[in-house]
């Protein structure tokens, strides 16, 4: 077994304008008061770095990483979830997905997917240059308008968006492998990959591509009233990234999963800062340290109620509190025998 490690991160929700949360140097000095060892960096915010320039130049991403080193900390992985939805956009969302892509683009699916794609590439060559092994994002969807079969869905829609998908995302998977990092898609509603058959539907249109992995979040499981236990259980070989994201669901007689378009502060299914939901984090960290997951917890703060800093500052302490330091011997090695094969022998009667 190996020892999680952590805590770490997700610098995405925290970023700002405002000191000391608009460059890299400070974001991490202020985590690391905070007791985080890692940061993910959230690739399409040039506040925290340039992604073409950590593709092109090593000597670039070395001082990256030097910065975030500088502060005690290091880099667990890069993020393309804003890119990867670009991947994959069915025309109902395009006005609603245009202000994840450059202002130049907007309007122009075809030049924004394109961007998309390549976004993804160079996150592959920046991700290798900073010596990392995995990298997050979404798969985007064709599909998702479609997920309550009502119209019927036609014969042979499902296979045919799913070989779409695949086809669009193999170039970046080539590369992600041409490069050793592993992509991992956060299973999300909104994606067509958001839970584990569409997961599954979409490993097999690749092929199996090794590279076609899973960042396991229980937080959308909570809100899909999925067994986000045993979904580990089943695609722990898969499972190369962690967030660590509590959320609730409390169904009533008027509203569920699908939540009425109430806003998140009235939904049944909400997202909480760590500790204040409903995930049993201490059988999650049990399950992966059982499954030799020797990734990063990197906590992802999304809360409808508690102000960001406070989910920060309490963060960091829950993740260490659930990280399990693996035990180097048996419990009861105190009473062991001792043996050889003749011993053991002796014992079995032959």
């Amino acid at each position: 077994m190996k020892t999680i490690k952590g805590p770490g991160i997700f610098l995405a929700q925290f970023v700002d304008d405002k000191a000391p949360f608009n460059n890299l140097k400070d974001i991490c000095k202020w985590s690391a008061g905070l007791g985080f060892k890692g940061v993910q960096i959230p690739t399409w915010d040039s506040r925290l770095i340039d992604l073409k320039k950590a593709a092109e130049s090593k000597t670039y991403a070395d001082e990256l990483a030097g910065i975030v080193k500088e502060a005690g900390m290091e880099i667990t992985e890069l993020s393309t979830h804003l890119q990867g939805q670009l991947v994959a956009v069915h025309p109902a969302y395009n006005e609603l997905f245009d202000g994840f892509a450059p202002e130049a683009l907007r309007g122009n699916p075809k030049a924004r997917t394109e961007w998309a794609v390549d976004q993804l590439k160079l996150a592959a060559k920046a991700s290798n240059n900073l010596g990392l092994n995995a990298a997050a994002t979404f798969s985007g969807a064709l599909l998702w308008h479609t997920v309550y079969p009502w119209p019927q869905r036609p014969a042979g829609l499902v296979e045919t968006g799913f070989k779409e998908l695949a086809d669009r995302w193999l170039p970046i998977l080539n590369e992600y492998d041409a490069n050793g990092v592993d992509l991992c898609y956060e299973i999300h509603p909104g994606e067509d990959l958001h839970d584990g058959i569409s997961y599954e539907r979409f490993l097999e249109a690749t092929g199996n591509h090794n590279r076609a992995c899973l960042l396991y979040d229980p937080s959308h499981f909570v809100l899909q009233c999925l067994d986000y236990l045993e979904y580990i259980d089943i695609y722990h070989e898969k499972i190369r990234m962690f967030h660590v994201k509590d959320a609730e669901f409390n169904a009533t007689g008027r509203s569920g999963v699908y939540g009425g378009y109430q806003s998140w502060i009235d939904r049944p299914g909400r997202f909480r800062s760590l500790g204040d939901g409903q995930v049993d984090f201490k059988a999650v960290f049990s399950k992966l340290t059982q499954y030799n997951f020797s990734g990063w917890a990197v906590m992802e703060w999304e809360c409808c109620m508690k102000h960001p800093e406070d989910g920060a500052r309490e963060g960091a302490p829950f993740i260490q509190d659930h990280i399990i330091r693996v035990t180097e011997k048996a419990f009861d090695d105190f009473a062991g025998t001792g043996s050889d094969e003749a011993f053991n022998k002796k014992v079995l009667g032959i």
